[in-house]
């Protein structure tokens, strides 16, 4: 098993002593020895903890070595169902196989998974006990019935999180979707494996083929009480709303803030990054990795004073910044004109590591 393991290296356990983040490469070569690298440079960590969306500690990614790219995020949940490593290397499987065997319906039917053939499919990851996703589950029942209602083929597979098979029970009674049975303890766990599941309450939309459309799914539902925009692709730039808000602290974020107090004043600032910002998500859906920046316009509101405040940015509008909430840091272009060139040339800076961060 060691030759294999050869191919791979674990970004260890994300851990926070003090007001520093420890940060190991363990590569496994052998049976008897493993070498480490911990990296003393703050902002170099906080790139390895934006890479491997690392929302709560501790947490595990496993990466191929040869490729760098991701093979398992939640390695804590490989650790405890596999701890004999027979499923190595714990690679991610197809939907389909992941989810495979008997689903309730709240009425105490069974189904199996071809009820979910040619259907687009939402994972839904949530629990009794958690207030922010009763919330969402009122929101996301009246959702599921308009897309039906539309005539589109979309269902939603719950993946519970409850404590207790009554807590599900009880919570599943509210929903007119499917679940995988409470009992079925080690088919939810290999779903929040194959995800990577790091807190709830997350909703993944998955295409007819199995393949995700988006992780943002909560965001998606809340913006879009309507449905018109099912089903929820990823928009290359979205105005900054309380309910996406959230997204600011999932990596770094482009956000222009413009001179705009009514709705549709913002579309003029969308339509001047969406090319850019389109072009990064097209070269890093090419190569099979999650874009590096999200992009967000935002107007004159009081979620965009908030922001402001909060990170101690000038008044100016229009204003270009570069956020990054888990690291702290900010980059600011704060000239009288915003052009695409100013833009692209700002985005590919900051991708290229040129820019000089300031605190937040």
């Amino acid at each position: 098993m060691s030759v294999v393991m050869s191919l791979f290296a674990c970004v260890s356990l994300f851990e926070l002593n003090g007001r520093t983040m420890k940060v190991q490469r363990e590569t496994a070569a052998n049976n008897s020895g493993a070498s480490s690298l911990t990296t003393a440079n703050k902002l170099e960590k906080m790139k390895l903890w934006n890479k491997y969306k690392v929302t709560s500690i501790p947490s595990l990614v496993f990466v191929d070595a040869a490729t760098g790219k991701v093979v398992c995020r939640n390695g804590l949940l490989v650790v405890r169902d596999d701890p004999k490593g027979l499923e190595f290397p714990w690679g991610p499987k197809p939907f389909a196989e992941v989810v495979a065997g008997p689903l309730l319906r709240n009425n105490r039917q069974t189904t199996d998974i071809s009820s979910l053939e040619g259907h687009y499919v939402g994972v839904y990851f949530s629990a009794h006990w958690c207030p922010p996703c009763r919330s969402l589950t009122r929101v996301l029942v009246e959702s599921y019935r308009t897309v039906k209602e539309s005539g589109q083929k979309f269902e939603i597979v719950f993946v519970s999180a409850d404590r207790s098979e009554e807590s599900f029970q009880q919570y599943f009674s509210e929903m007119p979707w499917l679940a995988v049975p409470y009992s079925d303890e080690a088919r939810r766990s290999r779903l929040n494996r194959l995800f990577g599941i790091q807190g709830i309450p997350t909703l993944i939309l998955l295409d007819t083929e199995g393949h995700m459309i988006t992780r943002q799914g909560r965001v998606e539902v809340l913006n879009d009480p309507e449905c018109r925009l099912f089903p929820w692709h990823p928009r290359p730039v979205l105005e900054l709303s309380e309910s996406n808000a959230v997204q600011l602290h999932e990596g770094p974020c482009l956000v222009l803030f413009v001179d705009a107090e009514e709705e549709g004043e913002l579309e003029p600032a969308k339509e001047l990054i969406q090319p850019i910002a389109e072009k990064i998500m097209a070269k890093y859906k090419a190569k099979e990795e999650e874009t590096p920046l999200l992009f967000f316009v935002a107007g004159e509101d009081d979620m965009s004073d908030s922001l402001r405040d909060y990170t101690n940015l000038p008044e100016a509008a229009p204003l270009l910044t570069i956020l990054d909430m888990s690291a702290r840091a900010k980059y600011v272009k704060d000239v009288e004109e915003i052009t695409p060139a100013v833009v692209e040339t700002f985005v590919q800076d900051f991708l290229a590591e040129k820019l000089k961060p300031e605190p937040i």
